[in-house]
């Protein structure tokens, strides 16, 4: 019984903003809560929130067993709708792309609280260790306005093993054929009935450089990087209080480098990426219930965070320092079973302090840019015995920086007619603070010159979006067939023009001359109790004007296949698990002839195809796995230009479209042990 109500204590949390599920689609009631609970935990895969009104996939912990998943850019590999790319050839750096958009137009989060914004942006996705997550949530298009007005194409939320969970010890190890190592620790205990506390622990390392195409880069970069999460969680009847601190320490090395180096002897020195970067995060959760059958309670979340960052780019330099604090309060309720409200107030303070050497000619110089985001926000919920749920909210942000009043509405829709299908539609708009090179400073490792206003500029867009499911009840439900598109219109934008100068990037704020089309269609089948296959095909068409008309967006493939399979048999003492990815073309940046006539690259590249492959064979306490990454061996061929002369004015690393290693094989067992 007790276990029962240290659940219904937990969900109840949950409704005050701080659950694992996306703030968005809150359940109406504890009791359907912890049914939805109850089945996340127990199944396998993504699971598509069906009874909310956003359109809300869910990433459970064992979907995120089918691959290695070192970390969170590893963790949509069997997902369709979400794509992760390297940014260039020489840092590493990853981005994701939604709804055909970087990833800076999606709102990133942990446990519901904005992070990994700015300085943090490039390389945020390897942050988060794989083992550290329970469940991943993915919302897609306008998401609701309680976490803030910065979503365009979407919010990703992650949230982390949680110490009030039943008492347990999980250790996680990974290496590859490149000697790249990892291991994990997560492990919480509690103390009484209410305390409860959590350690989780990360490091991996990179002990060899690679060089596969010979071009005398690293093909990636040797990592280290060690991190360590404690938190506390107090839990009564009326009361909810969670703490959690984190810091990260990590050092990329990438460029040239003298063990794998080949070219000919010259005056010159190696060309050398150095990144260095120390973060530290720390939140508060507070939520006062004073009606728990009403879901009526009172929330409180401050955070802040402090992220130093020291790079260089052979001669190059850029250092940022970037501290944030965040504080949200808000009161929700439902007035009864149809009818809920939620309102409340945010700050958000952005500080940031830059030193930045692009040319050895000239003197290195500061930049310093302070932004207060103060904001207020009401958004109410209609639910109609689940058959139609509608969700409308607007808030009113005023920044200190751009000196304006940011309104932001957004409306979600859905009608479940019947148990076999589902309709949604959404709309409503998205604002953010575009800082250039502390999200872009990849940019740095290249020749080309950077032409642009150092100041942050501000961005913001219309989202509109629509979707269909059918899972046919004569099928018993062992079938689902979706669709959805999107339309991303923006009203202004940030345009990096790589077209007007070969040897230039061109940064500038345009108005109305950007926007998104996606459409999506997917199935997942359980083919045998054993087997399910998901297929899944999406379109995209980005565009922006570079001053001769709307272009497809370079860089940004058109379409992508994927076809993904996993087979338990034996009662899932194995687990067999395929994916393949199909991506499609698109165009380059504008070529410019070399001195032989001949194109510096050609002006499109062509569809490839990806496969990951994993097999598991589960014990009692006990995993252990095998897999592979990109087996079809497919890398894309010269990926830094002017590799043999970095130093000279063709040297560009960021042209970057398809993988840029071959097959990696690796091995790894987890190892799980829990207090009943």
């Amino acid at each position: 019984m007790r276990k029962y109500i240290f659940s219904a204590c937990i969900l109840t949390f949950a409704s005050s903003a701080l659950s694992a599920q996306n703030n968005a689609q809150q359940p109406d009631s504890i009791e359907e809560a912890e049914t939805l609970q109850e089945v996340v935990v127990s199944s396998q895969g993504t699971r598509k929130m069906r009874y909310s009104a956003g359109n809300t996939e869910l990433i459970t912990a064992a979907e995120l067993t089918r691959a290695a998943c070192c970390n969170l850019g590893e963790s949509f590999t069997t997902n369709p709708s979400v794509d992760v790319s390297y940014t260039d050839a020489a840092t590493g750096a990853r981005q994701i792309r939604l709804l055909g958009l970087a990833g800076t137009y999606v709102q990133m989060m942990t446990e519901n609280i904005p992070n990994f914004r700015g300085a943090a942006s490039p390389f945020g996705l390897g942050y988060i260790p794989g083992p550290w997550m329970q469940s991943i949530s993915v919302s897609k298009g306008a998401s609701s306005v309680k976490n803030g007005y910065e979503s365009i194409s979407g919010q990703i939320n992650v949230e982390m093993r949680k110490p009030q969970l039943e008492p347990s010890l999980s250790v996680n190890a990974y290496l590859d054929h490149r000697m790249k190592a990892e291991i994990n620790a997560t492990g919480n205990l509690h103390f009484g009935d209410k305390w409860s506390g959590g350690l989780l622990l990360h490091g991996e390392n990179s002990f060899k450089a690679h060089d596969g195409n010979g071009d005398g880069f690293m093909d990636m970069p040797k990592i280290r990087q060690v991190s360590a999460m404690n938190r506390w969680a107090y839990l009564s009847n009326n009361y909810v209080f969670q703490l959690a601190l984190k810091y990260l320490d990590e050092c990329r090395r990438s460029g040239q480098d003298e063990h794998i180096h080949t070219g000919s002897e010259t005056d010159k020195p190696l060309y050398k990426i150095d990144i260095d970067t120390r973060r530290g995060e720390v939140f508060t959760k507070n939520a006062f219930i004073f009606d728990k059958e009403n879901d009526g309670n009172i929330a409180l979340i401050l955070s802040g965070s402090y992220h130093h960052q020291k790079s260089k780019y052979g001669v190059k330099h850029y250092n940022v320092d970037q501290g944030n604090v965040y504080a949200s309060l808000m009161f929700e309720r439902k007035w009864n079973e149809i009818h809920s409200l939620s309102t409340g107030l945010s700050f958000n303070y952005d500080h940031y302090r830059e030193n930045i050497l692009l040319d050895a000619s000239d003197p290195a110089f500061n930049t310093k840019d302070i932004e207060a985001v103060s904001g207020l926000y009401g958004q109410y919920t209609l639910n109609l015995d689940s058959k139609l749920i509608a969700m409308a909210g607007i808030r009113f942000d005023y920044s200190s920086l751009f000196h304006h009043v940011m309104v932001t509405p957004r409306i979600h829709v859905r009608w479940n007619p019947s148990d076999d299908f589902s309709f949604n539609i959404s709309g409503g708009r998205g604002f953010r603070t575009a800082h250039v090179l502390a999200e872009h400073n990849y940019l740095l490792a290249s020749s080309r010159s950077l032409n642009f206003y150092y100041r942050p500029l501000q961005e913001s867009a219309w989202n509109y979006g629509a979707g269909a499911s059918w899972t046919p009840s004569f099928l018993n439900g062992r079938y689902t067939l979706s669709a959805e598109y999107y339309f991303t219109n923006f009203r202004e934008n940030v345009c990096m023009d790589f077209d007007s100068n070969p040897h230039a990037v061109n940064i500038y704020g345009q108005i109305g001359k950007s926007r998104s089309h996606t459409f999506q269609t997917e199935l997942t089948a359980r083919i045998l109790p054993e087997l399910t296959v998901t297929g899944a095909y999406r379109l995209t068409d980005v565009r922006t004007d570079y001053g001769s008309g709307m272009e497809q967006k370079p860089l940004t493939s058109r379409s992508k296949g994927l076809l993904t399979a996993s087979w338990t048999p034996q009662m899932g003492l194995w687990q067999a698990d395929v994916t393949l990815s199909i991506n499609g073309g698109g165009r380059m940046p504008k070529p410019y002839e070399l001195k032989d006539g001949t194109l510096s690259w050609n002006p499109t590249y062509r569809t490839f195809c990806t496969l990951n492959a994993q097999l598991t064979r589960n014990f009692r306490h006990w995993a252990v796995y095998i897999g592979g990454e990109n087996l079809t061996g497919y890398t894309q061929k010269n990926p830094i230009i002017g590799a043999s002369d970095p130093w000279g004015p063709n040297f560009d690393s960021t042209m970057i479209w398809g993988p840029l290693h071959g097959a990696v094989v690796y091995v790894g067992f987890r190892y799980n042990i829990t207090k009943y």
